[in-house]
């Protein structure tokens, strides 16, 4: 009996020395981080972002929030993780196509989650015609282990300054002149939205407001000098170039080097806008 109850003693030992050493062993390790992107079904989305400077062609740069967060417990502290750039994934260039990212960031205390912000650059002339990639990826960092799977600590963000042709411009055509990538852009800058389709069930209703924007776009590209000078705000001028010509380039005071060509004609002395193929931009 002594000798039965001398191993339960020792059994009981073992039991409790073997639990304490689990939970100091759980208390030492870090927590994981990953990138909480979730598709509808709230299930992890690994597909790219796309994003386009095109519909909003004022913009220099916007941000990006990215999320961030804990697979773990919060804790009444502050931590420290890493969002790095993946080489691998990426053809866009630093302070051309994005701002360089902190070398680490915080987030605060009694959190689970946090929106990191990553800046995107249209300075680009070039992202008018092709698209750069930014991969993203946390790595864990000072106070996280990154442990878990890649995808979902990874995500790549696409984008580009390209505007496609949408289907409204061909019911307006003979208002808006030919399509071109560069007429389609003034019209966004003077202030146009999507035109209606007048054969459309009530579609008549919409044209009002059509016209209005038709109105704006044919008065900007016949005289940007006099829009210039009305909208100051817009952060737009007109620069004289320099080859001895009574030439001018039009830009965003944010963006100098997106340029669009406003070339003088003397046959009937008036300024046109040029697009990307070389022909004038005409709005009736």
């Amino acid at each position: 009996m002594k000798t039965n109850i001398n191993y339960i003693l020792l059994l009981s030992i073992l039991l409790l020395a073997c639990k304490k050493n689990e939970i100091v062993q759980y208390e030492g390790l870090k927590d994981n981080i990953s990138l909480n992107y979730l598709d509808v079904k709230g299930n992890p989305d690994t597909a790219a972002i796309t994003y386009s400077f095109a519909e909003n062609p004022g913009l220099s740069s916007d941000t990006i929030f990215v999320p961030v967060t804990v697979a773990g417990k919060r804790l009444p502290t502050a931590r420290k993780f890493v969002l790095t750039v993946v080489d691998s994934l990426t053809t866009a260039r630093v302070n051309q196509h994005y701002e360089a990212l902190k070398p680490y960031y915080v987030l605060p205390a009694d959190s689970g989650k946090i929106m990191v912000p990553v800046v995107l650059k249209n300075i680009d002339p070039e992202l008018a015609n092709n698209s750069v990639i930014l991969g993203l990826r946390v790595v864990g960092g000072e106070d996280f282990e990154g442990l878990l799977p890649v995808p979902i600590r990874t995500k790549r963000i696409i984008y580009s300054n390209r505007l496609e042709q949408p289907v409204w411009w061909g019911w307006w055509q003979g208002n808006l002149g030919t399509y071109s990538r560069t007429a389609h852009k003034l019209y966004l800058i003077s202030g146009g939205g999507e035109l209606v389709n007048t054969s459309a069930p009530n579609g008549f209703l919409g044209i009002p407001r059509s016209l209005y924007y038709l109105e704006n776009a044919r008065n900007f590209t016949r005289n940007p000098f006099a829009w210039v000078a009305r909208y100051p705000e817009k952060g737009y001028v007109l620069t004289k170039r320099t080859d001895g010509t009574e030439d001018y380039d039009f830009y965003h005071v944010d963006a100098p080097t997106i340029k669009v060509y406003l070339k003088f004609f003397p046959q009937v002395n008036s300024y046109f806008f040029i697009n990307e193929n070389g022909n004038q931009i005409i709005m009736n």
